[in-house]
């Protein structure tokens, strides 16, 4: 064999050895861990206590190391790394000694000494400053001839969402007429807005407006506060069909208005208590339920509870379609009023997320 095939050989393994290792987009690295194994492999991320790292040896997703049993980390390219006070470094982690790194920064001639439990994340992915999310949604029809009917709704909902502030706009109108004769006009809007104490616990202030013809209501309106809770965040589960799911739910007192067309206006003090849950079990579906509760503090038999839950599908690109039950409740309404309403919505819109 010809030295110049020798050569050719060795460099063609050399490359398939290599070839693996320069594939690996990210800052490759060594993990050391509390038992004095090592973990070697492109550091991906670290958030919420675990580290991400892709390694050659495992095919798939990065395998998942908690933060706490890790004691040093060292690569040759610079990271960010965030500290328990804020600080935020970026340059090149070395474990000196195990739970101390000394982070080499292009600012300082000397590494700066880091204890490894003050890093609350390692190249954490980079937020939004406010991310949006909502949907408008439209539904009517017209017949004209032996019956002339015509019936229109639209639902439109928008969050935005900060690290620390959630405004959350829901609002709803329907209107209808039978043979050129109202039948059907209500409205109902509310505004929230949140403000996030730790990542679980919150405390709010919101309104809600509320008008409907046919229940004697000029406007119902209530300004509420109290503290709420996320039960359940985006993320928190990593199964696919709970990924996005979100539950929150909140308690606290308010001030309700009644303001009647015929009957004897009616204001008190109310108690408040609210749920919203969002799952979105597929890419193109998504079951939603939202309720509010108001019970008086002065007077026990008058409440008042309205919720709207259904299902959104996904029909093509950002366009929804909607069947939605809205379901109201005031147990004292106006004399010759029913208690209860319930409304039967199937809309076309657009949903968006940013």
């Amino acid at each position: 064999m010809s030295r110049r095939l020798i050569l050719c050989c060795a460099f063609l393994s050399l490359s398939l050895m290599v070839l693996p290792v320069v594939c690996l987009a990210g800052p490759m690295g060594k993990i050391t861990l509390k038992d004095g194994s090592q973990v070697y492999g492109e550091i991906v991320e670290m958030t919420e206590g675990v580290i991400k790292i892709k390694t050659l040896f495992h095919d798939g997703d990065p395998i998942k190391i908690k933060w706490s049993e890790v004691t040093g980390m060292d690569t040759e390219e610079p990271m960010s790394f965030v500290l328990s006070n804020g600080t935020i470094l970026q340059g090149k982690p070395a474990m000196t000694q195990p739970g101390t790194l000394d982070v080499k920064t292009e600012l300082l001639p000397e590494p700066i000494p880091v204890q490894v439990g003050s890093v609350l994340a390692v190249n954490p992915p980079v937020k939004k400053a406010v991310a949006f999310t909502g949907n408008f949604n439209f539904g009517g029809s017209v017949t004209s001839g032996n019956t002339d009917l015509k019936n229109f709704s639209f639902v439109g909902e928008l969050i935005a969402r900060s690290e620390r502030l959630r405004l959350t706009l829901l609002g709803r109108y329907l209107y209808g007429e039978s043979d050129g004769e109202l039948n059907a006009r209500n409205a109902y809007g509310t505004i929230k807005l949140d403000f996030f104490v730790s990542k679980r616990f919150y405390v709010y202030t919101g309104a809600l407006f509320e008008q409907d013809t046919f229940q004697d209501l000029n406007l119902r309106t209530s300004f509420f506060a109290g503290p709420g809770y996320q039960f359940i965040d985006v993320g928190d589960y990593s199964n696919p069909y709970l990924n996005k799911m979100q539950l929150n739910a909140e308690i606290g007192l308010g001030y309700f208005n009644e303001d009647f067309k015929r009957a004897e206006d009616t204001s008190y003090f109310t108690g408040r208590w609210g749920v919203n849950w969002n799952w979105p079990v597929l890419p193109w579906l998504t079951v939603f339920h939202q309720h509010q509760g108001y019970p008086s503090l002065e007077k026990t038999s008058d409440w008042y509870v309205t919720s709207q839950q259904g299902i959104r599908m996904n029909i093509w690109e950002n366009f929804v379609t909607t069947f939605q039950i809205n379901w109201r409740y005031d147990n004292a309404p106006s004399p010759g009023n029913k208690k209860a309403d319930t409304q039967y919505l199937l809309t076309l819109g657009y949903a968006f997320e940013s």
